[in-house]
């Protein structure tokens, strides 16, 4: 057998002779030029996850051993964020001494373009020990949930870290007790806001029908009447539209926690994504992997949206639940279990809440897009005669169990009051003030230049509505990116409808959302025709 001679390290070409003998030159140290790297800032968004970009020529690279998608540190100046590494070969998105990050991990550094970086070995989240003690099923303690909601928030998750968190939560379950400790955990990870008020009111819809625009009607309601309400909400992620995105359509959503007091003291409320607020950001982060994902557990839907509410200051809470064969909540059994948690977990966190169940056969409003939805909530705020009536009703209807919150209103009185404020135009001056103090959108959002008709194959009476499908349609035409895209729904559940007539017109901005939308919508439009008697049951319980 052949004997392979064992180098010792750096006596590459070494000289024949006795190893006593020999003097072994060390390896250059680094120079600050090896241990350092230029900032370069890297124009992707990477939503919600740090990425840090090095080149395949880098000594650092070399040296280090760096691997694609492993996790490193980045520092300069005391500060210090953790980022997902991504090795590029382009010298065009990073040169062999440059370290890019993604605009999210960028503006967290606060160093110019060109400024010195360190990036090294990142160490294991310390809280995946109790992620891998809930894979086996074992039930996890405050602290646990504390320490995860920490590491999230800390970027030292991968997405795929917190998938296999969020999916062994679902799949092993969490308790009431665990899902509480979840709730507190995402609350405290980031800013709450105080309002130093005893009633301060919100409402929450858990989401699956398209339209559904209430928050813009309801919140000038309310407000109008003088009680505080804070509204924070959420941008679209696998929706049409976000209350947010709509809002955005009219005015700045995006307030800084001080201009959300401002324009809450002097107006009572406000319309705002929660995002600039920094408010529950765990919950965001966690979000951002559960909607691509499809999965949406309750005791997950749950902590997510208390603790949103919690981080919102809010006392006294309102939860809406749509029950429909094609909405996120399919079954009246299920829509009372939901029902009891929440009351549950409000009771245990010192939220007054009430639940209640609506009816999630449909679209709610005839827009499903944010320029489609902003005009219907304005028609409705007008008083204007061809305003959906479905909008108007459900607004009211959920503003009256709001304003009953008030000790001063008895209850049962709370829908007149509402119906009254809107009625008499002070609810249009409540949000027309609301918008000036937010600032008003400079952008003038128009219906995409693109559209098409979907038209009735049969005669007959619509039976059923598939809210999934003209959902999917309405993003698949670029829906919320392009504002002005959607669908605009023409006949509802009962109306008779003749062969050829329309059912909705879909909107566009550009040829291949336009296509996109097409061939979804002629592959399947959304509609059942039938007769009366077939028509879907709908859930209601105010």
């Amino acid at each position: 057998m052949q004997r392979v001679r064992r180098l010792l390290p750096y006596d590459y070409d070494r000289p024949t002779g006795s190893v006593a003998n020999m003097s072994v030159t060390p390896p250059p140290s680094k120079t600050n030029d090896t241990a350092t790297l230029k900032l370069r800032r890297v124009a992707i968004d990477t939503y919600r996850e740090n990425v840090a970009y090095l080149h395949r020529e880098c000594e650092l690279y070399r040296a280090e051993g760096f691997q694609a998608l492993s996790k490193i540190t980045v520092s300069a100046n005391g500060t210090r964020i953790y980022a997902v590494l991504n090795i590029v070969d382009d010298v065009n998105i990073v040169q062999p001494d440059e370290l890019g990050l993604s605009l999210q991990a960028f503006a967290q550094m606060n160093l110019a373009p060109g400024g010195l970086v360190r990036a090294a070995h990142a160490e294991p989240a310390p809280s995946m020990d109790a992620v891998r003690r809930k894979i086996g099923g074992e039930r996890l303690s405050a602290q646990d949930f504390h320490d995860i909601a920490r590491d999230i928030v800390s970027h030292r998750y991968s997405k795929m870290e917190m998938a296999a968190f969020l999916v062994a939560s679902g799949q092993t379950g969490l308790d009431r007790e665990e899902i509480l400790d979840l709730t507190r955990a995402m609350t405290q990870s980031g800013k709450q806001l105080s309002w130093d008020e005893t009633v301060v009111v919100d409402k929450h819809c858990i989401g699956g029908i398209p339209g559904n625009r209430t928050s813009m009607i309801v919140v000038p309601i309310v407000a109008a009447h003088g009680m505080l309400m804070p509204k924070t909400s959420s941008r679209a992620i696998t929706s049409p539209a976000g209350t947010a995105d709509t809002m955005e359509v009219l005015a700045n959503v995006n307030l800084s926690p001080e201009t959300m007091h401002d324009v809450a003291r002097t107006q009572r409320a406000f319309l705002a994504w929660g995002g600039t607020a920094h408010l529950a950001p765990a919950d965001d982060i966690l979000i951002s992997v559960e909607r691509p994902l499809g999965i949406d557990y309750h005791g997950q839907l749950a902590a997510s949206i208390l603790s949103k509410k919690l981080a919102a200051g809010s006392t006294h809470l309102l939860i809406d639940i749509p029950v429909g064969p094609t909405a996120k909540v399919r079954h009246m059994n299920e829509a009372l279990q939901l029902r009891k948690l929440f009351e549950f977990a409000g009771d245990r966190l010192g939220l007054h809440l009430e639940v209640i169940i609506t009816d999630g056969s449909q679209p709610v409003g005839r827009g499903i897009g944010p320029v489609l939805e902003a005009r219907d909530a304005m028609q409705v705020l007008h008083n204007d005669p061809v305003a959906p009536n479905d909008l108007r009703q459900k607004s009211l209807r959920l503003a009256g169990r709001l304003l009953e919150f008030d000790p001063d209103v008895r209850g049962g009185y709370g829908y007149a009051i509402a119906r009254d404020i809107l009625d008499s135009g002070r609810a249009l001056e409540k949000m027309q003030a609301i918008i000036a103090a937010q600032g008003q959108q400079q952008t003038h959002f128009k219906l995409g230049t693109l559209s098409f008709e979907i038209t009735a194959a049969g005669s007959g009476v619509v039976t059923a509505i598939d809210n999934f499908q003209l959902a999917k349609i309405a993003r698949m035409a670029g829906a919320p990116m392009d504002k002005g895209a959607g669908v605009d729904v023409l006949k509802k559940l009962g109306e008779p409808i003749n062969r050829g007539e329309t059912l909705y017109r879909v909107y566009a901005e550009f040829p291949a959302d336009y296509q996109f939308a097409l061939k979804l919508a002629q592959q399947n439009n959304g509609y059942t025709l039938g007769v009366e008697s077939e028509v879907t049951k709908s859930y209601m319980e105010f």
